[in-house]
């Protein structure tokens, strides 16, 4: 299972290099265009992918550092790399959605609001179609290899391609006259940059510090209990690393059960969690019921 799940980490890195390439590619059209054409929103939403190539790089190398074997000082493995990336990942985000709000904000203020060139416009649409092929892609793939990072990656590509499809329809109003638009637009764009940043960190900080899901737990239990020889889940604990779940479990067995049945009962909770939620380790704790 382990080594399965090495080979899927390793066949995740390709969607974070095509995510690299494409953000390569529509954030340097929009930071040129954007500048040429003069539209406040279209350079913001340059900034944007900028930040969402330091993103996928941190998603590649989280990637890369979490097919690490266990080793002497990682009993658990590396496994939560990944978690690490995307906590690095909200920072960067975060800093460059505060500098795109206050520039807009700025540009408001000071009433530089010139109406863009309609090539801008052009860039936006282009950039959305880019960047929803590139979210199709990743969404299927990160599916089919279980990465909750690449799964993160796909629908930060997908929130691209709204933010870009909004941009086009900004330029488009503000060539009519509406320059203001155009800055509104970048003030908007600003805030979602912010928002997924929050959203990332929340995540981030939840799965690192050992969060999980109550009713994922209330399933294992319920599945548990259905097994004769179980008299009773005393305590269910659950954490993740990566994709990977780890539970600790608690049962009470009848005391006159022989070691090997009670050890045979603990291998059976194993492989039904394993079979039935695909949980990755279980350690199973059985204590004599009363």
């Amino acid at each position: 299972m382990v080594n399965n799940r090495y080979e899927q980490l390793k066949k995740a890195e390709l969607g974070a290099l095509i995510s690299i390439v494409a953000y390569i590619l529509v954030s340097a059209m929009k930071l040129i265009v954007g500048n040429l054409a003069n539209s406040e929103a279209l350079r913001a939403d340059g900034l944007n992918n900028f930040t969402d190539i330091l993103a996928s790089i941190a998603v590649l190398i989280g990637l890369r550092i979490a097919q690490k074997p266990a080793d002497e000082e990682h009993r658990y493995g590396h496994w939560k790399a990944e978690n690490v990336a995307s906590l690095v990942t909200s920072f960067i985000m975060l800093l460059v959605g505060l500098q795109v709000l206050y520039s807009s904000i700025l540009s408001v203020v000071h009433k530089n609001t010139e109406a863009p060139d309609m090539t801008a416009a052009i860039i936006g649409i282009l950039s959305a179609i880019i960047m929803y092929g590139v979210y199709f892609f990743n969404k299927r793939l990160s599916e089919e290899v279980k990465s909750p990072g690449l799964l993160a990656a796909a629908k930060d590509n997908r929130s691209d391609a709204w933010t870009s499809i909004g941009t086009a329809i900004a330029v488009f109003a503000a060539s009519f006259n509406l320059g203001w638009l155009d800055s509104t637009a970048a003030i908007v764009v600003a805030l979602l940059i912010l928002k997924t940043a929050i959203d990332i960190f929340k995540e981030s900080v939840f799965s690192l510090s050992d969060g999980f899901d109550q009713t994922q737990l209330d399933q294992y239990n319920e599945a548990i209990s259905q097994i004769k020889q179980v008299q009773a889940v005393k305590s269910i604990k659950g954490r993740s690393y990566g994709a990977n779940i780890y539970l600790d479990i608690t049962v009470t067995m009848k005391p006159e059960l022989t070691v090997k049945e009670s050890h045979d009962v603990a291998d059976q909770i194993e492989e039904l969690l394993q079979k039935e939620f695909h949980v990755f380790e279980t350690d199973v704790h059985v204590e004599p019921s009363k």
